[in-house]
């Protein structure tokens, strides 16, 4: 029995009447509704809007065809082959069983889309579609078609469909800049199967970097509009019907909802959408330059105004920055004339810019303003490698020099092996052999580490770290350029009294 069956069974039971003088089954009476139902004031009624848009939004399936493991393709038999009493007493695992997860079987993703257009181009997002086989989109009026994927681009989690139809219904695409927080959004989805099921909140922040989520091409939208599994890819709207969004993402523990939710900004999602119709792929504009917040350390270290911007820690060898001359230790504080507040502002402005495009960036470098014209390459999707690798501070490598420094960093001389393994120039970098000062500890330095620079200025050696390191006093704030593995940041080491030292610590 369907649960729609289940609750009609449930309504049409009907207690005895307890007045009746007769043994004769009582007449059923009408429920007479109040004549309007009571409004409180100032609330929103979202009845005509799921009315009017409600047929342009529709389910998707995509399902993932089962694909046989290395030990499966050697096994003689199959899973089905095996007695039911040996599935469940040995269960996966065993010589010639299917190990489970995606990887041995099947499945079937479960998720909703809104046509963009009458021809039969539906929006969606990645992850609902990633790595299907069979994509199916189901109409409001239960029309099921085959899709075909035009284009996914996993940066944006924007996905285009299109299906062989035509004269559909479709949402309008409003302006998601015009978004403000506070104002009323609507989403519509099928949460857990639960086909055209609505949810109303607010729009809690616009321009949110979301720092879980690993995209940060997507200037999100978030809100407090209750999404759950299913719900993936469908519009979110505002008063007037249009789509500002696609809901993509929730923050949780549980899995479910807890009232911060994320949307893919419809003007993010149609700028993917012309590159996935003309060329079925996103191209992005890059700089190459490795960036992070401009903390209160980093304002004092290096004598900034005030902490907007984005401070740059490390150029790419052969990128778009190093030709222009940007260099570590500069702040980003415009784009093309747009003011940097934050340094995911960087990412956003610049991948949404064509490569082969010459832009200006504003940077702050020695008490002034300079602007660097700057043509922008072609984004690459690398994986980062060796984050918290480092150089072998094994015990058998003796320190070039003593801690002769505030900071109590014992620095140790790189060869030639080194700076190779690390990707290093000839005379770049000293080692960190151990680290004596309070100071640097807490900021996170350790033995393997390798400082690149103090301040803007370049280290090569132990004895020029203890030259550079040797004059800073008693709360001054200095920027450590580090570089751990492959990975290259700014550290700011604020020393104190006996901070050289473990003999003030209890």
């Amino acid at each position: 029995m369907s649960l729609g069956a289940a609750v009609a069974t449930a309504v049409v039971v009907a207690l005895p009447n307890a007045t009746a003088q007769s043994n004769s089954a009582a007449q059923p009476t009408a429920v007479t509704p109040p004549s309007s139902p009571q409004l409180v004031s100032g609330l929103p009624d979202f009845t005509q809007l799921v009315e009017q848009v409600g047929p342009a939004v529709v389910n998707i399936e995509a399902g993932v065809k089962p694909r046989r493991t290395a030990m499966q393709q050697q096994a003689p038999y199959d899973d089905e082959d095996i007695p039911e009493i040996f599935r469940r007493f040995f269960g996966p695992g065993m010589p010639g069983m299917p190990s489970p997860g995606p990887q041995g079987r099947g499945g079937v993703s479960m998720g909703t889309g809104f046509i963009i257009s009458a021809d039969g181009y539906v929006l969606t997002n990645h992850h609902v579609v990633e790595g299907s086989d069979d994509v199916k989109v189901k109409l409001s009026d239960r029309r099921e078609f085959t899709a075909k994927v035009v284009g996914s681009d996993q940066e944006s989690d924007v996905a285009l469909l299109k299906i062989n139809a035509s004269s559909l219904p479709f949402l309008r695409t409003g302006d998601s800049k015009l978004l403000k927080p506070g104002q009323w959004v609507v989403a519509i989805g099928s949460p857990f199967g639960l086909d055209h099921s609505v949810t109303a909140g607010i729009v809690s922040a616009v321009q949110r970097a979301n720092p879980y989520a690993g995209q940060q091409y997507v200037p999100f939208i978030q809100t407090d509009v209750a999404i759950n599994r299913g719900n993936s890819g469908g519009p979110l709207l505002n008063t007037r019907g249009e789509v500002v969004g696609i809901n993509s993402q929730i923050f949780s523990n549980s899995g479910g909802y807890m009232g911060v939710s994320f949307a893919i900004p419809i003007d993010t999602a149609m700028n993917a959408v012309q590159q996935l119709k003309t060329t079925g792929k996103v191209t992005r504009g890059q700089i190459g330059v490795v960036i992070g917040p401009v903390t209160d350390d980093a304002k004092k270290g290096f004598n900034l105004p005030d902490t907007r911007g984005a401070l740059v820690s490390d150029i790419q060898t052969g990128s778009a920055a190093e030709k222009a001359g940007l260099q570590p230790g500069d702040v980003i504080r415009t784009v093309n004339g747009t003011v940097i507040n934050e340094a995911s502002d960087v990412p956003l402005i610049v991948g949404s810019i064509a490569p082969g495009t010459r832009i200006q960036v504003g940077v702050y470098r020695d008490g002034k303003t300079v602007e660097i014209p700057v043509t922008l390459t072609a984004l690459k999707s690398n994986a980062q490698a060796g984050a918290n690798a480092g150089l072998d501070a094994s015990p058998s490598r003796a320190p070039s020099a003593s801690s002769s420094n505030p900071l109590g960093i014992v620095g140790q001389d790189l060869d030639a092996d080194d700076r190779r393994q690390l990707g290093l120039q000839s005379g770049e970098g000293v080692g960190i052999a151990r680290v004596e000062g309070l100071a640097a500890r807490s900021a996170g330095l350790r033995p393997g580490d390798v400082i690149l620079a103090v301040g803007r200025n370049k280290v090569a050696s132990a004895a020029g770290l203890n030259q550079q390191l040797r004059d800073v006093k008693q709360g001054q704030t200095v920027m450590l350029l580090v570089r751990r593995g492959q990975a290259t940041q700014f550290v700011a080491v604020t020393p104190r009294a006996g901070a050289g030292d473990d003999s003030d610590e209890e």
